[in-house]
């Protein structure tokens, strides 16, 4: 492994955030992966990690059937931190005791130093620490060779370690916000206890996947590639150009159901501005005739899954000789198919080209299965893409038939283009569209009683979505001043015929999703 590959593994127990302890550790510029605790010793040993983290988890480590862990992994010689559930799997496994407590900690806790060493060497003695406890065990006894380091008015052993075995353990979430101080503690682990190095960075990453891309694809293949226009697909796109030039081709299928202007954007962004080999196809009608009287959301998706695969595999026709399709796969993607949980519930279908490569014996290459969004961008600027395109919202890839409520037809997608531009345009001026993560309207199926110019109108309702969020998994709504919330209902109910109401979707996620179908 590289000095730029130095592996840190993240166990995963179920926690709800173990994805944050992966993105923490990357912030710090090291690079590391997520693997259910369910992986073998033995595939353990073969990653050849240089540090390992045990996450968190519901379960209660002395409960039959509870997740565990070999205890050869304390064997490895490298160092160890076990966080909430971790710490207590510590415990359990090394000879101390864990029960169950009087009353569940959940919320703000203060921690004080008690020994400023190990993953506390970046604090004073007595130091007091703000951090956040979700735990309903504790443990009543610790094993030989471990000391406290760190304590709250409820938890004694709430950060422990065994300075020459390099194991630790806090019972508070390090990775989680309400810790402001959690990334120096991360960030002792890493570099003062590891001694790991900070090289995971864009520039190490796309020359290691540009060069990875190049050495995959022998020097006759040809590769294809399902550009939705999108920051994923997009970076995946630039990134395989740089490593195959030529041989590369991109397929942009339009489906009517893009917003105002884009698929004009995305022709002329990647035909002049990035020189990429563009084909561009037309599928307005063949869409919109297949959702034509399509009300469910589940249903549109698939139907939308469904014909863009027919569509691409007729394009893709002309291109005999390839072997190879890009897929822009990111790593919660990844972690989401591994998952000590399983598959999360589907909530809904998600758009993407998956059936192509077995019905068009194409192999997949996936260069950003390793990157989260935050990366991808970053990865994107490395390459030199316009920031425009790297920075835009997320959009879905069945566009704006979930966003259409009810029967999706060209009408309609006329009328919710038209309002969503309104919205767009409006917190671009002021100045807002960089510091929210995702903003759009919606169309709702639902008419009221308005009234314009002393007539009675009857038209249908325009919800306004804007939501803050880092990685789409969790959200709150954006607070827009009311200033620009008027101008968007005055320019929408002006402006956009078909439309007289205007409201405003203060949902976060969860209860809610970002989308609305």
């Amino acid at each position: 492994m590289s000095l730029a590959r130095e592996l840190v593994l993240v166990l995963d127990f179920g926690a709800q955030y173990t994805q944050l302890i992966a993105r923490r550790i990357r912030e710090q510029r090291v690079y590391c992966e997520i693997q259910p605790c369910t992986i073998s010793f033995e595939q353990v040993q073969a990653m050849a990690p240089k540090a390992i983290v045990l996450s968190g988890g519901p379960a209660s480590v002395y409960a039959e059937g509870a997740p565990s862990v070999d205890p050869r992994v304390f064997e490895l010689g490298v160092p160890v931190l076990g966080i909430c559930y971790g710490l207590q799997l510590i415990a359990h496994l090394l000879g101390g005791r864990v029960e169950k407590a009087d009353a569940r900690e959940y919320g703000h806790a203060r921690v004080v130093v008690e020994h400023a060493e190990g993953i506390f060497h970046r604090f004073s003695k007595r130091e007091a620490l703000d951090v956040w406890m979700s735990h309903g065990d504790r443990i009543v006894a610790l094993p030989p060779g471990f000391q406290t380091i760190g304590v709250s008015g409820n938890t004694p052993f709430c950060a422990v370690g065994n300075a020459s075995r390099r194991i630790y353990g806090v019972q508070f979430h390090p990775e989680v916000v309400h810790t402001p101080r959690g990334a120096d503690i991360l960030a002792a682990l890493l570099f003062d206890v590891a001694g790991l190095h900070p090289t995971w960075t864009p520039g190490a990453f796309t020359d290691e996947a540009v060069a990875t891309v190049a050495a995959k694809v022998a020097p006759g293949d040809h590769v294809l590639c399902g550009l939705s226009g999108g920051v994923d697909s997009a970076v995946a796109a630039v990134l395989c150009h740089k490593a195959l030039g030529e041989r590369l081709t991109c397929i942009f299928v339009d489906n009517g159901l893009l917003r105002q202007g884009e698929a004009e954007q995305v022709v002329s962004t990647f035909r002049q501005s990035l020189r990429l080999n563009l084909v561009a196809v037309d599928a307005r009608s063949k869409f919109l005739s297949a959702l034509a009287g399509v009300k469910d959301p589940e249903q549109k998706r698939k139907i939308i899954g469904r014909v863009f695969i027919e569509v691409f595999e007729e394009e893709a026709k002309r291109f005999q000789g390839s072997k190879w399709l890009v897929q822009g796969t990111l790593y919660p993607d990844v972690i989401e198919s591994v998952s000590f949980r399983g598959p999360s519930a589907v909530i809904k279908s998600h758009h993407n080209v998956g059936g192509l490569p077995e019905k068009m014996n194409l192999k997949l290459i996936e260069p950003l299965r390793e990157l989260f969004k935050d990366e991808v961008r970053a990865a994107g600027e490395e390459l030199g893409m316009p920031r425009d395109m790297l920075w835009r919202h997320p959009f879905p890839g069945p566009g704006l038939a979930v966003r259409c409520l009810g029967e999706v037809n060209e009408t309609r997608l006329a009328v919710l283009r038209a309002a969503d531009a309104i919205v767009i345009g409006e917190i671009r001026a002021a100045g807002l569209y960089d510091t929210i993560w995702q903003a759009f309207a919606v169309l709702l199926p639902v008419k009221s009683v308005g009234v314009m110019g002393d007539e009675r109108t009857y038209e249908e309702t325009c919800a306004v979505r804007a939501v803050h969020s880092v990685d789409g998994m969790t959200a709150d709504w954006a607070k827009i001043p009311y200033d620009v919330l008027a101008r968007i209902s005055n320019r929408i109910i002006n402006e956009v015929r078909g439309i007289n109401r205007v409201v405003l979707d203060i949902t976060s996620k969860p209860p809610g999703t970002i989308e609305w179908e």
